[in-house]
């Protein structure tokens, strides 16, 4: 062979291994850079984190995946076929309340309508935000000399709601305890339990509290006539948590002395409006229920895509975003989430004292009570 042909045979093969390299490059990087989109059906009251920018760039970058949420309602997650309008299946369902999940993991019933559930591949408490009261510098002032609040440490509890209940039920009024410019009897507001999944926790909580600590087939009858004589005293109620805590702000005092909400609201507004959250931060109080009760959004997978969703809220740099931002608390207690890391105070390290959230019966009878 000449030299000419050689070098002939050296170039070709020189150009084979660039294009072979070139393909192999392009191959890596389509793979690295193929996504893979999966769909949830999703209830409420986690919008903000799932349409964050840092949340969707980690889903992207580090997950390879891109997220379709279609909102659900908690009640047609457990009654209706769990499908898209086109009919394809989803990955994954994503509860905001715990007992919807607990019931959707149990066989349909198929008296009431329900229909056949997928099974569930992985599932966890995934976003947990204890309920809380919010209040004001003056009325807790007036609610501590009356022995029902107490300071610990800057952070407030009511450490009596036994005693906070009976004032409402009693009829006393804000004068009774020395509040003279509030108007009307002693009450918190809330969103309605009969159409409000929020709602329905706090009553929840209340009919737990009304028991003694548990709820249960024994004690149910007694304690339901006693909740709606509180249902009835409690007067118009908002539908979303979200509408009661901006009227809270906006309002004052005067009409919202004290309203039942969810401890991440008021960290997902110092952080979504700082200069609103420093005009009213020395005179909110955060007001901690001893018990109080969690609201705990749940994820359930179907798919094994879906459980690489699941995997991403076990992510340390998502727990810190939803902690942070949002205020939810994620992982295991005293876990990925710092008091320290919010720019909100009155916010404890750790939830000691909670009820359980009730079963499904027991909400479906209490929603049924109340609403006749």
């Amino acid at each position: 062979m000449n030299k000419s042909a050689k070098g002939l045979g050296i170039g070709i093969l020189v150009f084979l291994v660039l294009i072979l390299g070139i393909i192999g490059v392009q191959k890596i990087f389509v793979k690295n850079t193929t996504k893979t989109t999966i769909y949830g059906a999703v209830g409420g009251g986690k919008e903000n984190l799932l349409e964050d920018e840092e949340f969707l760039k980690i889903l992207s970058s580090k997950y390879k995946l891109n997220v379709v949420n279609d909102n659900w309602s908690n009640g047609k997650l457990v009654k209706n076929d769990v499908v898209r309008e086109d009919g394809s299946h989803y990955d994954f369902i994503f509860f905001s309340d715990q007992r919807f999940y607990d019931y959707y993991k149990t066989p349909a019933n198929k008296e009431n309508g329900e229909a056949d559930r997928y099974s569930v591949k992985k599932g966890s408490l995934t976003l947990n935000t204890p309920v809380v009261i919010y209040s004001w510098d003056e009325v807790t002032d007036a609610l501590m000399k009356e022995e029902i609040v107490t300071e610990i440490d800057g952070i407030y509890y009511i450490t009596d709601m036994d005693k906070l209940l009976n004032y409402i039920l009693e009829g006393k009024t804000w004068k009774d305890i020395g509040l003279p410019t509030l108007y009307g009897t002693i009450n918190i507001d809330s969103t309605d339990p009969v159409t409000s999944s929020p709602g329905a926790t706090y009553y929840g909580l209340l009919a737990s509290v009304m028991a003694g600590g548990q709820l249960t087939d024994e004690n149910i009858n007694d304690i339901l006539p006693k909740l709606k004589e509180f249902y009835k005293k409690s007067g118009y109620m908002n539908n979303t948590p979200a509408d009661l805590f901006q009227l809270y702000l906006k309002t004052g005092m005067g009409a919202k002395p004290m309203i039942v909400d969810y401890e991440k609201s008021i960290i997902d507004f110092a952080n979504s409006d700082p200069d609103g959250y420093n005009q009213v931060k020395d005179r909110i109080r955060i007001l901690y229920p001893v018990p109080t009760i969690w609201n705990s959004h749940c994820i359930a997978t179907l798919t094994d895509s879906g459980n690489t969703y699941y995997d991403v809220f076990e992510d340390s740099d998502v727990q810190q975003l939803a902690w942070s931002k949002y205020g939810f608390r994620t992982g295991v207690t005293g876990g990925n989430y710092d008091v320290s890391k919010v720019n909100v105070t009155g916010i404890p390290q750790s939830i000691a004292s909670t009820v359980s959230s009730l079963k499904m019966e027991y909400y479906n009878k209490m929603i049924e009570y109340l609403g006749n």
